[in-house]
């Protein structure tokens, strides 16, 4: 078998040595570069072409995660992208998600579970821990705030930078 070629994108280098030790003894994961920022990202994954990027939400300074995921994901060829991260609020996810990645996996989880992820986003499947999937379900099920023409038009009328007394006099309402 064909070992799944792995980059590591983590700002905290003992992170991506704890996650690079759980590959050592295994003939199915092998991790060819580690980054420690998005910037760093793009340019290994040009040059190493891995199969998955097991990414981290937060970088510090310049791209983070979701910026990461986005530009990788326009690359030729383009590598899966798993994110592993700490952070669970449901606009990360989604944020991830919309950007292209494959998955979306909390640090918290089991070493096996990250190599079946890491083999499922290789073969082209889409990954999310199970208590994370549930809560973007009730996320994207989750009635949507719809707003009313008039209400959009105050809206771009604010943009503009205009006043209330201006916004009335311009939709031909008193000013409350």
């Amino acid at each position: 078998m064909t070992p799944v070629r792995v980059l590591l994108v983590d700002d905290h280098p003992i992170v991506r040595a704890g996650v690079r030790s759980l590959f050592d003894h295994r003939d199915d994961v092998e991790v060819v570069g580690e980054a420690a920022s998005g910037e760093e990202a793009l340019a290994l994954a040009r040059h190493l072409h891995p199969d998955v990027v097991l990414c981290d939400l937060r970088l510090g300074e310049g791209m983070d995660g979701v910026q990461t995921t986005a530009a990788l994901r326009t690359q030729d060829p383009a590598p899966a992208v798993l994110i592993l991260t700490t952070f669970d609020r449901d606009a990360e996810i989604l944020g991830a998600i919309e950007a292209g990645a494959a998955g979306y996996l909390l640090k918290d989880v089991a070493p096996d579970e990250i190599v079946r992820a890491i083999r499922q986003a290789a073969s082209g499947g889409l990954v999310l821990s199970p208590e994370l999937s549930e809560r973007v379900v009730q996320v994207m099920r989750a009635p949507r705030v719809r707003l009313t023409g008039r209400e959009l038009e105050v809206l771009r009328l604010l943009d503009t930078g205009a006043s209330n007394r201006e916004i009335a006099k311009t939709l031909f309402v008193t000013e409350a």
